[in-house]
């Protein structure tokens, strides 16, 4: 470990999701004395939890740390008497750093991140078995630290701007941001605090660790031009060549120049993915492995679950779940991906206090034939259409009730696209949730 004791402190696991049940698991042979507290449930593991905010409060005074699951706000009464108070609020990646002395790579970005992640992990996993894919990607990363074997493996990462919010030493030995655009500012409340978040993921770095970033993207340039980080930087892109990174050109990824891999032999759909290919290639040079270890994993990749996946074909109309498009940029990509193809879209849902002008522009661009609307946002949504002269669009108040209808509009050669633009959180625990209902629905039919 890192020089963590946690002996006889007093700890506060404030919210059991995943990562709030794998940091306990992670702590509870410490030798601490730990607080529970959730507003959901009553027992966990033979604990009683705590539900009134109010105990909470009186407590303050006896805590040394805090563990904030990622989908809780710092924003209230509670988290700032904390801070007033100089107690420690880590996320549970912090945690999860300071309890093992492995080497992250740590891969965030507004869009991208899981197809990037799964890439960069399933070719480490080719040299070292005992490497772990973690984080915002579905394991939580206290419980790949109990999993681990190895001190010298590698820990993948996929982290959020939420598991970014409250870290204070973590430290990768590759990080890599793939592109910052709004999103989550519901949260963040403006871009730039939103911005500023994911670029802590290389704040602690020095000049003996890595970062990638997306020569293509605005605000990941931004890190280069004003000399942000310490590290040494690696570009990838899929519009310029990099001659010290990794790039496309003319339907082949280049690696300083030299050619390494054609893009007919890659199986994900979209230039998007051409980009997140890029980046994965250019994260695992950095962990120095060899190019053919390299090249056959992804020729061996399949697209993940629920990313531009494929359902079924029912009477030559196709069905694709996109639901892990959960913003306007990567609704957008995904539309991109389907051009020249007669498109039924399913948008709508958690609001996070965006506009959706992008994303109908991009509708009509492609000439999407009908979109139907669904959630919480669907009237906003609607309104927008409406200003900007789109009318194919209709509403529904319930999900299967919007596939049934896709369906009906739905002729021979037709895609149907489940691409929401928007979070789940108004109709669903999570976006996999929505995907599989999603492919449920379909596979009824």
């Amino acid at each position: 470990m890192r020089g963590l004791n946690l002996k006889n402190k007093n700890i506060l696991i404030y919210g059991l999701g995943v990562s709030g049940k794998a940091a306990f698991d992670l702590i509870k042979s410490q030798n601490s004395n730990i607080f529970l507290y959730d507003n959901k449930i009553d027992k966990f593991k033979n604990i009683k939890i705590i539900k009134k905010i109010d105990f909470l409060i009186s407590l303050l005074n006896s805590l040394d740390l805090i563990i904030v699951s990622p989908g809780i706000s710092l924003d209230n009464v509670f988290f700032k008497t904390a801070k007033e108070k100089k107690i420690k609020i880590w996320s549970e990646i912090e945690l999860a750093y300071n309890m093992c002395e492995n080497n992250f790579i740590a891969i965030t970005g507004t869009n991208g991140k899981t197809t990037t992640t799964s890439v960069v992990g399933k070719i480490i996993k080719n040299i070292d078995i005992n490497s772990q894919i973690a984080g915002n990607i579905g394991v939580a990363l206290s419980k790949s630290i109990l999993n681990i074997k190895n001190k010298k493996s590698f820990i993948v990462a996929e982290i959020s701007s939420f598991q970014l919010e409250s870290i204070e030493k973590f430290k990768p030995k590759i990080s890599a941001i793939l592109n910052i655009t709004p999103d989550h500012l519901d949260r963040h409340k403006t871009f730039e605090n939103y911005a500023r978040e994911k670029k802590k993921v290389f704040k602690n770095q020095d000049k003996n660790d890595f970062l990638v970033i997306n020569y293509d993207d605005f605000e990941c340039r931004k890190i280069y031009d004003n000399h942000e980080s310490k590290s040494k930087i690696v570009f990838f892109s899929t519009k310029k060549v990099i001659n010290d990174g990794v790039y496309f050109l003319d339907n082949y990824i280049y690696f300083k120049e030299k050619k390494i891999l054609s893009c007919d032999e890659i199986n994900l759909l979209g230039m998007h993915n051409i980009s997140n290919i890029c980046a994965a290639i250019a994260i695992c040079f950095c962990a120095n492995i060899d190019i053919k270890i390299i090249c056959n994993a992804i020729k061996k990749f399949k697209n993940i679950e629920h990313r531009l996946e494929f359902v079924r074909k029912i009477n030559k109309i196709k069905f694709y779940n996109d639901s892990k498009a959960t913003n306007i940029d990567s609704a957008c990509t995904a539309l991109e991906a389907f051009r020249d193809k007669n498109i039924i879209l399913i948008g709508g849902g958690y609001d996070k206090h965006v506009d959706f002008y992008d994303w109908i522009n991009k509708i009509k661009e492609i000439k999407v034939k009908y979109l139907i609307l669904i959630g919480e946002t669907k009237n906003k949504i609607k309104n927008q259409c409406e200003e900007l002269n789109f009318k194919n669009y209709l509403l529904c108040e319930s999900f299967e009730q919007a596939i049934k209808k896709s369906f009906d509009l739905a002729i021979s050669k037709d895609c149907v696209l489940l691409s929401p633009a928007c979070a789940s959180w108004d109709m669903f625990d999570n976006y996999e949730q929505r995907g599989n209902i999603f492919k449920d629905l379909v596979n009824k039919f």
